[in-house]
């Protein structure tokens, strides 16, 4: 009966629940986050426009000075494997109730609006990063195959759809005039991510340490915790920073995925921040209050619910294909959009929710591509070890001006052409009256960036897309080399 039970407890909640569990308690917290946190900080707190351009710019320098240090380059080390995933494991139990403390600090007044927002954001992005980069790297140690790492992702989009219920709950308490309710709904939020990070975090160790870890042979002990094989680890050699960036910049792939990415970061960050702000401008008229609440909630929980049909394409056609088609669907939709204009509000509420589940989909198939990347720079470099942690943490320094940038450029390109300023004390008229200055006005200048943005980011993306080469036979071979790096100890890099 107890080993029955046990049995059951374990299929419930294997290492892949588990593993996709962690993805909830980070996005009930985050799309939050990045749904309110600009217009507190101008709305309510009355920042100014450098303080805010000083903290995001500082955000920013910040973030690369933290990856540096957490995530030193050193493609091996003394440890083996299975440490690794402790290491990993045992960080996610710090960082992520730290990460849930640091989101509480926003929505409380405790400082000056332009000194809090510097010192929020630092620890608030700072903690994110070290959750995001732990347990993503966890996806390319614990599984090798495609079919794994699919898994593992349909798992984490499962439970970050059901994270994205807080966007629902919050637009219901979110009063700028009284903010108790939507503090105490934050509180709430925390809470529940601090013991869930901790419980889960917890699981897994137990489950390595009791049942795993006493196990002599290596290989098969990573066969069991992970839902695939992984690779065969020894000690390493460690490299200097000039190295590994010299290892980096002759990695062609990486280098064209990072373009991609930082494009697409960008336009993830830009629609979550101005998606309130185009609800507004361009919807608030002609839709009810109830039907904007609806919207925003689909769009932050479609982008999950599509992932888990795009990861079965993913199986079929493969990911490069599938992020392809869809670049290539978020500039036909626009395209379209533009030609349709602004005054079609049904065809504009379709737009709206669907440029956003587009892009954050695309965004959720990227850790894939990066674990291949792993399994690339792993054959190309003859490592015994693969980097993971370092890769995931490189991809997230050099893409990271993208998520600091999107407000930034958002809010300069507002100005430019509406001539409306969102850090300004006294509201702008939106009416035809705005082409007295020589400047539209205010809803049609929504209307543009909201199309043109798009369409920019497709064109870019499509263009250093093609020359991203790992797929195919190509993909197919470097798998088979890291697999069979189980076995061997060298790899012969020509035979690609």
């Amino acid at each position: 009966m107890g080993r029955s039970f046990r049995g059951f407890w374990q299929t419930v909640f294997s290492t892949a629940v588990l593993y996709g569990s962690l993805a909830l308690f980070t996005s009930i917290l985050h799309n939050v986050f990045l749904l309110y946190y600009v217009e507190t900080f101008v709305s309510i707190y009355k920042i100014d426009k450098i303080s805010f351009w000083v903290g995001e710019v500082t955000q920013l320098d910040a973030e690369w000075t933290q990856n540096f240090l957490c995530f030193p380059p050193r493609s091996g080390s003394q440890i083996t494997s299975p440490e690794v995933v402790l290491k990993r494991l045992k960080a996610l139990s710090t960082n992520g109730p730290l990460f849930a403390l640091s989101f509480l600090a926003f929505w409380v007044a405790w400082a000056r609006p332009g000194l809090q927002f510097l010192l929020c954001l630092c620890l608030y992005d700072g903690f994110l990063t070290m959750v995001d980069l732990h347990h993503s790297a966890l996806l390319a140690d614990l599984a090798v195959s495609a079919a794994d790492r699919t898994r593992l992702n349909f798992h984490c989009s499962v439970f970050s759809a059901l994270g994205s219920i807080s966007v629902f709950l919050s637009y219901s308490v979110w009063d700028k005039e009284d903010f108790y309710s939507f503090r105490l709904f934050c509180v709430t939020l925390a809470a529940f991510s601090i013991l869930g990070f901790f419980v889960v975090s917890r699981l897994l160790q137990q489950r390595f340490n009791r049942e795993i870890r006493p196990k002599q042979d290596e290989a098969s002990t990573l066969k069991e915790l992970s839902v695939g094989p992984a690779p065969f680890t020894q000690s390493e050699k460690p490299i200097t920073i000039g190295q590994y960036l010299k290892q980096l910049s002759k990695h062609r792939n990486f280098m064209w995925f990072v373009s991609m990415n930082l494009i697409q970061v960008f336009h993830c960050h830009f629609n979550s921040n101005f998606f309130p702000l185009f609800l507004e401008h361009l919807l608030s008229d002609n839709i009810s209050a109830s039907t904007g609440s609806i919207l925003l909630g689909i769009s932050y929980v479609a982008p999950h619910l599509n992932n888990l049909y795009f990861l079965t394409l993913c199986q079929r056609y493969g990911v490069y294909q599938v992020i392809r088609w869809l670049f290539i669907i978020k500039l036909g939709l626009s395209v379209v959009m533009l030609l349709a204009g602004a005054d079609h509000i049904y065809l504009l509420c379709i737009f709206i929710a669907s440029n956003r589940v587009f892009t954050e989909g695309t965004c959720k198939l990227l850790k894939l591509v990066i674990s291949d990347l792993v399994d690339e720079d792993f054959v190309m470099n003859r490592r015994q070890q693969a980097a993971s942690a370092l890769l995931f943490g490189m991809v997230n320094l050099l893409t990271k001006p993208g998520q600091t940038f999107a407000p930034l450029i958002g809010t300069w390109l507002l100005c430019v052409y509406t001539g409306y300023d969102i850090f300004q004390r006294t509201p702008v008229k939106d009416s035809l009256s705005a082409s007295d200055s020589g400047t539209p006005p205010l809803r049609l200048g929504c209307f543009y960036l909201l199309v043109f943005v798009p369409i920019t980011c497709a064109v870019i993306q499509l263009a250093t897309w093609s020359r991203f080469t790992l797929h195919g036979r190509k993909l197919q071979g470097i798998k088979s080399l890291r697999q069979g790096s189980q076995q061997a100890g060298l790899i012969d890099v020509k035979a690609i």
